[in-house]
């Protein structure tokens, strides 16, 4: 699935495009009133350089301001308007100020160089503070006379700039051997293509000025463009790495909600499992206190009525109900029943009454050993279709003759009760779900997630077949 930060992510890319396009087309206001300043087209150019420097300052202050972490960047914005201004005080009588806005632009792009790179020094601090006393105040001196020391100056403080870029590069590529990953290769390339040719403009801008005054002359308009691209690019790559951060940054908070969603989910789940264990608990204590009191107190009333009826229909029906208060006990205790014990009960119940009505019982267990064990309430299901079933052969089916057998085959419990009896009348074909009790034996089945089946036919008797799974 695609995440709903993607998109953010390709707008953050094309914001530096965006502010590049948006500062050039409002540079030509700047642009005309630079014009007017000389009469050749360089001017022009460097009025729109002039106009999208200002731009990107107020762009990077308005940054700045709003991220305590780009703090540094506040020597971007004075390096780039001690460069508009510098380029504004072309007249002559502004030539007094060049010296010092020369020196306020070398300091601040130092200061942003190495700060860049968390590389501080007191020392260089102070002494590009007494650099900006200095170099005016000789200059001066001299009656504010450029000349010499001028050139001199300039050429200090061109040196100064270059190798603070050259340094700065230094940081970057040993921080790289040092374990960088793919991003900070990918910067250090970029601050590569920026800083290496800004740093031969310099140079060859000293160098031709030192050495030739006619080639100086036609290359100083374009080796003077340098500079504010740099600047250019490094107030592009400033607002590019706070728009990838605030991208990052949202990453982080979806990748926070979304393991807190999780977690949240986890406890949720965690409730649930112990609030059913609980009920659970509950349940099973409510089920032992009903029968313990069935017990108790009913069983023990069933018993004095079995022990003192002189009426023998009283003493046989509070018998059947004491047995069958003793499985309604025995299902809700939720004791699990040996299938073998299971079965030697249900064989001396059903031989046990089928002999009373004078029915031969036949009686077929496994062949094989049996460890399976019975829920309870199977048990108890399984038990009351056998009685409903042994009740059938006794009242309706006229047998002499019935057999019960059992069998483990495919994690199933298998019993089959099968009489040579008369079968279900002709008048219940087709309807044996509503005779004999045969639609409790089923539903009893289904809710063992089990079946019961039932085939009968006049003069062949009836076979039922319970499938109950282990």
């Amino acid at each position: 699935m695609t995440s709903p930060i993607a998109p953010r992510a390709s707008r953050a890319r094309r914001l530096p495009l965006f502010l590049l396009l948006s500062a050039a087309l409002l540079s030509p206001v700047a642009a005309q009133a630079q014009a007017l300043a000389g009469p050749d087209w360089t001017a022009t150019v460097r009025g729109w350089v002039a106009a999208m420097l200002a731009l990107m300052a107020t762009v990077i202050g308005l940054v700045s301001s709003l991220h305590h972490r780009e703090r540094p960047a506040s020597f971007l914005i004075g390096m780039m308007l001690s460069w508009v201004v510098l380029r504004a005080a072309a007249a002559p009588s502004a030539a007094g100020l060049r010296p010092l806005l020369l020196t306020l632009l070398v300091l601040c792009g130092v200061q942003y160089l190495l700060r860049q790179m968390n590389w501080k020094r007191s020392w260089i601090d102070h002494a590009l503070l007494i650099q900006c006393l200095v170099v005016p105040a000789s200059l001066l001196l001299t009656g504010g006379q450029v000349g010499l020391l001028g050139s001199i100056w300039q050429a200090v403080l061109s040196l100064e700039l270059v190798a603070a870029m050259g340094w700065a590069l230094w940081l970057r590529r040993q921080r790289l051997k040092d374990g960088g990953d793919e991003a900070q290769s990918r910067e250090f390339m970029l601050m590569a293509v920026l800083l290496l040719p800004t740093m031969a403009a310099l140079l060859a801008e000293r160098l031709l000025a030192a050495t030739s005054e006619s080639l100086w002359t036609t290359a100083a308009p374009w080796l003077n463009l340098m500079l504010p691209m740099l600047m250019l690019g490094l107030g592009l790559q400033l607002v590019n790495s706070v728009a990838h951060a605030r991208v990052e940054a949202e990453r982080h908070i979806a990748a926070i909600e979304q393991r807190m969603n999780e977690r949240i989910a986890e406890v949720e789940r965690s409730h649930s499992q112990l609030a059913e264990q609980k009920l659970e608990q509950v349940t099973e204590r409510e089920r032992k206190r009903i029968a313990a009191d069935l017990h108790d107190d009913l069983g023990a009333k069933l018993l004095t009525i079995v022990h003192t009826s002189e009426s023998d229909r009283i003493s046989t029906l509070a018998r059947e109900a004491l047995e069958e208060m003793r499985l309604s006990v025995r299902g809700l205790t939720g004791k699990p029943v040996h299938l073998i014990d299971a079965l030697g009960d249900w064989r001396a119940e059903v031989v046990m009454r089928l002999g009373q009505a004078n029915i031969l019982a036949e009686w077929k267990s496994p062949a094989e050993d049996i460890e399976h064990t019975f829920q309870a309430r199977s048990y108890v299901q399984t038990t009351r279709i056998l009685r409903e079933s042994v009740s059938n052969i006794i009242k309706h089916s006229g047998a002499t003759h019935a057999t019960i057998s059992s069998a483990v085959q495919d994690g199933d419990f298998i019993l089959t009760i099968q009489d040579n009896g008369q079968g279900i009348p002709t008048e219940l074909d087709g309807r044996l779900d509503r005779g004999h009790g045969m639609a409790s034996m089923k539903s009893r089945a289904k809710q063992m997630h089990g079946q019961c089946l039932v085939e009968s036919g006049p003069g062949w008797g009836t076979v039922i077949r319970l499938t109950i799974p282990l």
